[in-house]
Order: C-alpha cells, then structure tokens, then sequence
C-alpha cells in the first residue's frame, strides 16, 4: 500500500503554482494569500452584477493542490489551445489538480495564464 500523503508534501506543487500568478498580483487584487491558498480577483467589477470577479487562485487541497483560472471559463478559444496532458489534469470547466512539480505543464499553465489575462483585458475585465 502506497505511503499516505500529507499537504507538507504538496508545498512544492503549491510554490510552483503559486509562482505562475505572482507576476499578476500588482495588477489584480489580492483577495487571499497564505500557505494554502493564494487567491487573484481582477480589479474591475463583473460587468452584469457588479461583483468582483476572480481571476485565478492555486489551493492546496487534501489530495492535491488546484489551479483554478477563470479566463478558460469564457474563453472557448483559450480552452481548444490546451495540450491533451494539460486537459488531462482538468476537473470541471477552470480548475486544473496537480500532486507534483511537473515543469512541462507548469510552462504551458503560464502561457495560458498569460493568454488568458490578455482575453480579459480586451473584453474589459482586467
């Protein structure tokens, strides 16, 4: 039977992760930032209902450490430019579950990350 894993050996993944948002936090608001949770909402308003709207977050959580990216929720074109590796690592519509450092993935998360800033920018979000 494998070794039960505790979240102190997820810090990793969660720095890796962590890392990719760290570039963005002057220019978004920094809703959470602690060791299991760092937490980006865009500066501007939801454009219907007026609330803040979130724009990326990394949480460690029990079995892994999600990277939820809000711009692949509105972004059909930003969700088809993903690897088939990436989309692997999907659960639900904006959410990406990670147990290790994988530098590949983490690379590509950053450029998408990147990609998908720019797409709230042009539609006023950002």
């Amino acid at each position: 039977m494998p070794a039960k894993r505790s979240t102190s050996d997820f810090q990793p993944v969660f720095a890796g992760l962590r890392e990719i948002l760290t570039p963005y936090a002057q220019r978004m608001v920094v809703v959470d930032d602690t060791p299991k949770c760092y937490y980006l909402n865009s500066p501007k308003l939801h454009p219907k209902n007026r609330r803040p709207m979130m724009f990326a977050a990394v949480q460690m959580g029990k079995n892994y450490v999600s990277f939820h990216l809000m711009p692949i929720y509105g972004s059909p074109t930003l969700l088809a430019s993903l690897s088939p590796a990436l989309k692997k690592r999907m659960q639900g519509k904006a959410c990406f579950n990670f147990t290790a450092v994988d530098t590949a993935l983490f690379a590509e998360l950053a450029d998408v990350t990147k990609r998908g800033l720019e797409g709230f920018k042009k539609f006023g979000c950002a």
